[in-house]
């Protein structure tokens, strides 16, 4: 009787495991299905997270494109001097771009595109290339940009000490052209012509690094300019941005947000535009000159902005800028730009630099910086 019993159960715990089986071949399959099917959705998120980003940066060359052609007609109607009165001081608000873009529909597609911006003069800050002076071989600190960085930096409640480190740091980065025809004393050969590290170019004269000649005098320009100290500097590195203040020793983050709006590192040195500086700056680079009669004068700017540099002597009676410190006109901008493409973000800072001469002179943007 038991081996009957057993002869009946033995088909049915065949059809179970056929259908545990069935069942687990049919879990596999779905699996798969739905790992090639998530496979195929991550590669078109990737494809269009791919044509966002091409789209926001055809956008950012339009902008820019729009920024050149502002400040090239500012150029020819306002040839003597830059004020925030002009068209290009204008910030751009918020405005979408699908008013004004003819483009194919796609059927569900949501185009929600927007640009803001605005131009700012690069030149209403104060260009921390100024603290480097090169003549010929030899690379020293200003003194006379020192006193404005400190200044500057009391004004902002920094301790004034770090602008002689930071000043440092700046001319112990500035490559030195050695002049056509130089001959090296150690290997006879004719260097000129050649970028060099200014440490390498103080070699053969020491007036490259402590402001001597080679005969041990003091240079004729030795009152205008302070020597390069490379203690505790090592190799020295490029200074390209602001945010390289962070390698000097003293120097937080915190202070390098606050003194970021006041403060730019440009290719070379130039002069600040009163017409456009905050009164931070025009208090800094007016000896004597305190932020209460600095705030007064840019009252007065609002209504009138300085056509020449006279006037604006005339304006601040009993005081002398540093020489060759100030100018009403400007030739480096920085553009800001902000782009939304449904949910692809772009924020972008230019700069660009305008010629000297409007006439014949193009506009050319120097470099891009994106986030």
């Amino acid at each position: 009787m038991g081996r009957i019993v057993q002869r009946f159960r033995s088909p049915r715990r065949q059809r179970g495991v056929a259908v545990i089986t069935a069942l687990l071949l049919t879990t596999l399959a779905i699996s798969i299905v739905a790992s090639l099917f998530w496979q195929q959705q991550v590669q078109v998120r990737s494809m269009e997270n791919q044509r966002l980003h091409l789209q926001t940066h055809w956008i950012l060359r339009g902008a820019l494109d729009w920024s050149t052609l502002v400040l090239r007609q500012d150029a020819y109607d306002h040839p003597r001097y830059t004020a925030l009165t002009h068209v290009w001081a204008t910030p751009l608000a918020e405005t979408r771009l699908d008013q004004y873009i003819e483009r194919e529909r796609v059927e569900g597609e949501v185009f929600d595109a927007s640009l803001s911006g605005s131009i700012q003069d690069a030149t209403s800050r104060y260009n921390l290339r100024n603290l480097a002076s090169t003549t010929g071989t030899r690379t020293a600190i200003d003194a006379a940009n020192l006193a404005i960085f400190q200044r500057l930096l009391t004004n902002l409640q920094i301790n004034p000490a770090l602008a002689k480190t930071a000043a440092n740091l700046i001319a112990g980065s500035q490559p030195v052209i050695v002049p056509a025809g130089t001959v090296d004393p150690v290997t006879g050969q004719e260097t000129g012509g050649q970028e060099r590290d200014p440490a390498e170019a103080g070699n053969p004269d020491a007036g490259a690094v402590d402001g001597t000649g080679s005969d041990g005098a003091p240079d004729a320009d030795q009152a205008a300019t302070l020597p390069v100290s490379r203690t505790g500097l090592g190799t020295p590195m490029k200074f390209l941005e602001v945010e390289d203040l962070l390698a000097v020793r003293g120097m937080t983050p915190e202070m390098l947000e606050k003194l970021r709006p006041y403060v730019i590192v440009l290719p070379e040195p130039t002069p600040i535009n009163v017409n456009t500086a905050s009164a931070e700056v025009l208090a800094a680079v007016i000896p004597n000159f305190s932020l209460s009669e600095a705030n007064a004068l840019l009252a007065r700017r609002r209504n009138v902005p300085w056509a020449d540099i006279g006037n604006f002597q005339t304006g601040i009676t009993g005081h002398t800028p540093v020489a060759d410190s100030v100018s009403v006109k400007s030739d480096w901008f920085l553009v800001n730009s902000r782009i939304r493409l449904d949910r692809a973000a772009l924020n972008a800072q230019a700069l660009i630099q305008r010629s000297a001469n409007p006439i014949g002179g193009g506009v050319k943007v120097v470099w891009v910086r994106q986030n």
